[in-house]
């Protein structure tokens, strides 16, 4: 029983101090919410396009096209005969100018500039299950490129391979640019629950006097930090939700790729895990520095009176 009403003070203490520097908490949410949003961008952008190549890799081709002006006859008689394809499938000119025209607003424009001139045609090739892995596709690729008729090879391993490099690189810039600003977030959590002590500090010079412990006057404000960081976390995945929704109903004229891995999921829950629990660590830390930097700052002041007194 004594444990649940320590347990409510504490979260008293809390609630009262968090309605008395609202204006405070809600810049240091909003600083917080800001880095969560930036590595959190980051991390749904790389996960919607991991599941977007998970799919894609079981669906992936080589395509072989013909030289300008030429056909692919003999190679596709000889392809037929090659047991590491499942399938061949032959696209006319016309069928791949239409594909090209349907994949985005720009094609057409990109078409025109090339002089409006139709696509060469080409051959789909279904890989074996077990030619999938990315080097071996590229070695069935490669092998292709000498084959009589052939002008080009395209194996969709090897660019959905450079969509993930990126999607890595894309990563590493959201985080280190979210880790900058949830840095200065956790300083400003720490400021304002300095703040907060020194309001208090009467108050808890009583505490300390009827002897409480330093962690039974520390949970309250590490208590706030978290809740400040975990606001924050929720406040983030909302702004992310609420860019998500419009990306995936193909609003603004988005190019379809990014429709696509928007239709295939928001955040997973570890991912949600994640960005709640690194929000609540950086409001908790934050607050701990805050707490630590003040007791440093009173012990330097509390020995200076010694000094000067003696």
């Amino acid at each position: 029983m004594t444990f649940f009403r320590l347990i409510a003070v504490l979260f008293k203490d809390m609630a009262r101090d968090l309605y008395r520097h609202r204006g405070q908490h809600v810049l240091v949410v909003l600083t917080l919410a800001s880095g969560l949003l930036l590595a959190g961008g980051g991390l749904l952008a790389v996960e919607s396009l991991d599941r977007w190549v998970s799919r894609m890799e079981s669906m992936a081709k080589v395509t072989v096209f013909a030289p300008e002006g030429g056909h692919l006859d003999e190679a596709e008689a000889s392809l037929r005969r090659d047991p590491r394809f499942r399938a061949v499938r032959r696209v006319s000119p016309k069928e791949a100018t239409e594909r090209f025209l349907a994949s985005s607003r720009e094609a057409g424009l990109l078409l025109a500039s090339l002089g409006g001139e139709a696509l060469p045609e080409s051959l789909e090739l279904d890989l074996r299950p077990d030619l999938l892995a990315d080097h071996r596709a590229l070695e069935v690729g490669e092998s292709l490129r000498s084959l009589p008729g052939v002008g080009d090879v395209v194996v969709d391993q090897e660019r959905l391979a450079t969509l993930q490099r990126s999607a890595r690189v894309m990563r590493s810039a959201f985080s280190l640019m979210g880790f900058i600003l949830l840095l200065a977030a956790g300083f400003s959590t720490g400021n304002v629950i300095r703040m907060s002590i020194l309001s208090r500090e009467e108050e808890i010079t009583i505490m300390r006097l009827v002897g409480a412990s330093e962690s039974f006057i520390r949970t309250p404000l590490l208590l706030e930090g978290a809740f400040l960081g975990l606001s924050a976390s929720i406040l983030s995945a909302l702004a992310l939700l609420t860019f998500w929704l419009p990306i995936r109903r193909g609003l603004w004229g988005i190019p379809p790729l990014f429709v696509e891995m928007a239709r295939l999921g928001f955040f997973s829950a570890r991912s949600l895990a994640l960005l709640a629990s690194v929000g609540t660590l950086t409001g908790a830390l934050g607050a701990l520095w805050g707490f630590w930097s003040t007791q440093r700052a009173q012990r330097r002041q509390a020995a200076l009176y010694q000094e000067v007194e003696g």
